[in-house]
């Protein structure tokens, strides 16, 4: 009994506790699952990319907005992920270069240029801000805007489910059926942006990706069928903001770190433990079933 209430006593005592638990969960609920596709699309290595190339337009947010402002900060790392997506996207189809070596040339220089605008204009305290977080003085606008990004990333997901999962196995089906594939990569593009920005806040730009990836990667060692999969990856990031939040607390550490730790820990137990992870086929656990959709 006192365990549970050491658990629950720091998120009744505290608003800002209560806000920042509030906000990850949001958070994992769309992230999780816009990660399993990333992790299917062999994609998350470009995801921590995308992470990065999103620093110079909160970093002009921050300027315009005079300050940690997220609206201003999201609507700038909106337009400069999805501008280092469509340039990518484009340098990847008009030279030999393929999209991952696009993304690794475009995130580096959208990473020093927005570090050297950030620390130009603000100090070395906002520069840790923008890069790690600060979950724990989100505000009733942040959740607000949290919980928007997420119910339009959900309800975008919801709508092309099929067409993101038959892209996920066959990329040339849509491309030579319909013609319709680079659009639904572009909007899947769109979806772990947005993400992104939504984590500015509570793990800042260098570790937003981190609640999209670790979930996902959770939940394939556990499960095979894809809507299970969704699911555990939210759950993970959920339990992980948890338990990140409560060791925050209780051995006063930055908040975003411990969240990104919890789930590295959840993972070298799933590694471990897990019926795909690393005994799996050894006669501690039955062979990998195939994956279903």
């Amino acid at each position: 009994m006192t365990t549970a209430l050491g658990l629950i006593d720091p998120f009744i005592h505290y608003g800002f506790m209560r806000r920042a638990l509030v906000a990850t969960f949001v958070l994992g609920c769309s992230a999780g699952p816009v990660g399993v596709l990333l992790l299917l699309r062999r994609m998350t290595l470009v995801g921590d990319a995308m992470s990065h190339a999103v620093l110079p337009g909160a970093a002009i947010g921050f300027l315009v907005a005079g300050g940690l402002s997220l609206p201003a900060m999201g609507l700038g790392g909106l337009i400069a992920g999805l501008g280092v997506s469509v340039l990518s996207g484009l340098v990847s189809r008009k030279t030999v270069l393929r999209e991952d070596a696009s993304f690794a040339s475009f995130y580096l220089t959208s990473l020093a240029f927005g570090v050297l605008i950030v620390s130009l204009k603000g100090s070395n305290i906002d520069l840790l801000h923008v890069l790690f977080g600060t979950i724990l003085s989100v505000d009733q606008n942040a959740i607000m805007l949290v919980g928007l990004i997420s119910s339009v990333s959900l309800i975008i997901l919801a709508l092309i489910y099929r067409p993101l999962v038959t892209e996920c196995f066959d990329p040339g089906f849509l491309r030579t059926v319909a013609g319709t594939g680079p659009f639904y990569h572009l909007l899947f593009l769109f979806l772990v942006v947005i993400n992104l920005v939504a984590g500015f806040q509570t793990l800042g730009t260098l570790m937003a990706v981190g609640m999209m990836t670790l979930p996902a990667i959770v939940a394939r060692l556990w499960t095979r069928t894809l809507p299970r999969m969704m699911a555990m990856a939210a759950f993970t990031a959920a339990l992980s903001g948890l338990s990140g939040l409560l060791v925050s607390y209780y051995f006063a550490l930055a908040s975003g770190p411990a969240i990104i730790l919890s789930a590295s820990l959840f993972y070298g137990f799933s590694l471990v433990a897990a019926p795909h992870g690393i005994f799996a086929g050894r006669g501690l656990f039955k062979r990998a079933i195939p994956f279903s959709g």
